[in-house]
């Protein structure tokens, strides 16, 4: 099975997760998009291990965040063409029988009334593009109201602790936060509520930028590679994207 989160795809229709599956050569594999944004990866990771759970042919599954929203910015808009960039990151599951191991809960949650806030308007059945859509620059990425500042510190502060608690776990266990890297002063500050040391939530945004559903599995590889992620290690992954969707997953490597 191969899942494609991303709110960037190739065509509205058909699915991006069909043109990587060709493009893979993964012919035994059956694939399906979603889009919860920049919540895509911890959604499409809960997908994958419910998926896993339910049916025993599932055997491996590549859980994928992709994001290139550089073809939808306005290079005239400072606000979001200084912030947002393009990458892709993937892991691949497998069951396992391990007591205490793997996946053990997740949390996704949909704010609703923060739709029109932030997004690609235009292009979908809602309103179709238009060649003077398209030169008036409609098409591209709009900020059109200003989120809640502390909206973000409060929900993925709360959804950590409730991970936990589904999962039987304490906060102050959490080795590791791998959160999606819009603003380090909120991941910051989620920390402080939550009473873990900075270094709990590692960044790359310095060096990448922006990179929505693709961010945290890429903070993930680059901790993995670097030797960071043990075995035994209780692990959050997070995120929150436009819609406002907001995904969290408790891990045990």
């Amino acid at each position: 099975l191969l899942i494609i989160a991303t709110d960037t795809p190739d065509f509205i229709s058909p699915s991006t997760a069909s043109v990587v599956q060709n493009k893979m050569g993964l012919t035994n594999a059956t694939s399906f998009d979603t889009n919860t944004a920049c919540a895509g990866f911890p959604t499409a990771f809960t997908l994958a291990n419910s998926l896993i759970a339910a049916e025993e042919r599932y055997k491996k599954v590549m859980v994928m965040g992709a994001y290139g929203m550089s073809r939808f910015l306005n290079l005239q808009d400072k606000k979001t063409v200084t912030l947002f960039a393009d990458g892709a990151g993937a892991v691949i599951l497998e069951p396992t029988e391990e007591a205490g191991k793997g996946f053990l809960s997740s949390d996704l949650r949909t704010r609703g009334e923060y739709h029109k806030h932030m997004g690609i308007y235009t292009g979908a059945a809602a309103d179709p593009s238009t060649e003077k859509k398209v030169n008036e620059k409609q098409h591209c990425l709009q900020f059109v109201e200003k989120f809640p500042k502390e909206l973000n510190p409060k929900m993925w502060s709360d959804m950590i602790r409730t991970v936990c608690e589904r999962s039987g776990e304490d906060v102050s266990d959490v080795k590791h936060v791998f959160i999606t890297q819009i603003n380090i002063n909120q991941i910051w500050e989620t920390l402080d509520i939550l009473g873990l040391p900075h270094e709990t939530a590692p960044t790359i945004m310095d060096r990448y930028g922006y990179t929505g559903s693709a961010a945290i599995p890429m903070v993930f590889d680059e901790s993995y590679r670097n030797g960071d992620v043990n075995e035994g290690d209780l692990t959050v992954f997070i995120g929150s994207g436009g819609g406002l969707h907001f995904g969290a997953c408790a891990y045990r490597f």
